[in-house]
């Protein structure tokens, strides 16, 4: 997916009981950059004190080595954020850390807590004061009125009280706690190095610092790790699970293994299985990198049709550049992309990628390769159409914004200028990602609009849902 209108989520990494937590939480932030780019935090303890140093920007603008210095102890948690609205502020940056008569607590967050409007007005009707405008923040304040006086046990208090999607890792001076919430609509995961135990969104931030990956943290599972080791508790009502069906699409590294199946092997066959449901006459397939090579290479096999790197991507490009004076045509598609006349003059083109939200930047593609001299373009997508927003920790636009939801397939070709265009279905989806996880185990809501969970607000059937901010 090449355009903005669909951001990322968040990062979250927790390691317990090693001399250089917060070095190898860093590392993990670094293999998780790819799940939010806006802000990037660090709280580590001692054992006796949390310290903490959060910034806006990625992981490597945000710390150096005298901050991870300074950032000690035998534990530590760290984030990546990619807020889904709300302004990009320091305040909002996680982990977020408090004090309280109980001791030091932090908390890294990515989800998004669906009642937290409702929640946040009931806690500041009774007097609470917020710093923040994250939904991550209530959870913290629903621990400080909770009755127990372990962590855990507030821990318990306050996701018995909140809806919605969370993969949440806790620090305090002496433990760390990990969990995910009953239908595990995002990815967490648990790892080892020795007696060291680490926690992180995906595998892929395992590679990096030598980790061996154990098992994923279950829905509904909460896990409190300290010196006498790890224990795993299910204190919340067991659900139908309703993992993130876009971790495979979109947002996970395609090096991770995600719900139990490596990524890239799911995207390749995804790709095999569009090739058998929509074939194009088409002399070469070519992807949209990155996150729609592994598809296309999967419908190049299975098409028996040469796979050419007919776009070549600039890495390099930041989230902001400097536009010149004199307009140019389609500026900010030809900075990222830029397409090989030599491969595609004279050629009929099948152009995988991922996914269609709004439909710009795809048509300004399109555009960009019949210029290059394509004598047809026949795009192919490797999901369904998207009819429906997220409301669990992911920036969608809203349902009138999502082309799919206003048009049918004739009409969205017409509208991005492709001589054909075929997506994967639903049911092909489903054949493809079901044979491990279970197609009745991953939220489809982008292509049904059928939500797992409820909202507060206006109706997530119109896709109108509005949140104080998400992470």
């Amino acid at each position: 997916m090449l355009n903005d209108d669909w951001k990322e989520q968040c990062g979250v990494v927790g390691v317990h009981g090693h001399s250089e937590a917060a070095n190898l939480v860093y590392l993990g932030l670094y293999a998780l950059q790819h799940r939010g780019q806006e802000s990037a935090g660090i709280v580590a303890s001692d054992g006796n004190h949390l310290v903490s140093h959060r910034g806006l920007g990625l992981v490597a603008d945000v710390f150096d080595e005298a901050i991870i210095r300074r950032l000690q102890g035998h534990a530590a948690i760290g984030h990546n954020r990619y807020s889904t609205s709300g302004a990009t502020l320091l305040k909002n940056a996680q982990p977020l850390a408090v004090e309280s008569a109980e001791g030091g607590v932090a908390v890294a967050h990515n989800g998004n807590i669906t009642n937290a409007i409702q929640l946040r007005r009931e806690l500041e009707s009774i007097g609470s004061i917020f710093q923040s405008t994250t939904d991550t923040e209530v959870i913290l304040h629903l621990m400080a009125r909770a009755a127990d006086k372990v962590t855990i046990g507030r821990v318990v208090t306050a996701l018995k009280q909140v809806q919605g999607a969370y993969a949440l890792v806790f620090l305090t001076e002496k433990e760390m706690i990990a969990a995910r919430d009953p239908h595990g609509f995002r990815p967490l995961v648990l790892g080892s190095m020795g007696q060291t135990a680490i926690v992180a969104s995906e595998t892929c931030a395992f590679d990096l610092i030598g980790a061996t990956y154990e098992r994923e943290i279950e829905p509904g599972e909460i896990l409190l790790i300290n010196k006498g080791g790890c224990q795993s508790i299910h204190p919340l009502p067991r659900v139908t699970p309703a993992s993130c069906v876009f971790e495979y699409i979109y947002f996970s590294r395609p090096d991770s293994c995600v719900y139990g199946r490596n990524v890239y092997l799911v995207r390749r066959a995804m790709g095999r299985q569009l090739a058998a449901e929509q074939p194009a006459h088409a002399d070469l397939v070519v992807p949209v990198p990155d996150s729609g090579v592994p598809a296309a290479l999967g419908y190049a096999e299975e098409s028996k049709l040469p796979f050419e790197f007919g776009l070549i991507r600039n890495h390099y490009v930041g989230r902001t550049f400097i536009e010149p004076e004199q307009r140019i045509r389609d500026f900010g598609v030809k900075i990222k992309l830029n397409p090989q006349r030599h491969i595609l003059t004279g050629k009929r083109v099948a152009v995988v990628d991922d996914s269609i939200v709004r439909g710009t930047t795809c048509r300004k593609l399109i555009k960009m390769i019949r210029d290059a001299g394509a004598k047809e373009v026949h795009m192919r997508i490797s999901s369904p159409p998207i009819i429906g927003s997220c409301f669990y920790g992911v920036d969608t636009p809203i349902r009138d914004k999502l082309i799919a939801s206003n048009h049918d397939v004739p009409g969205i070709r017409e509208i991005i200028g492709a001589d054909s265009l075929g997506y994967l279905s639903l049911e092909g989806l489903r054949a493809v990602i079901g044979e491990n996880t279970g197609a009745s185990e991953l939220c489809a809501a982008y292509f049904t609009r059928r939500y797992a969970v409820p909202t507060t607000g206006e109706s997530n059937r119109d896709g109108h849902y509005k949140v104080i901010d998400t992470d």
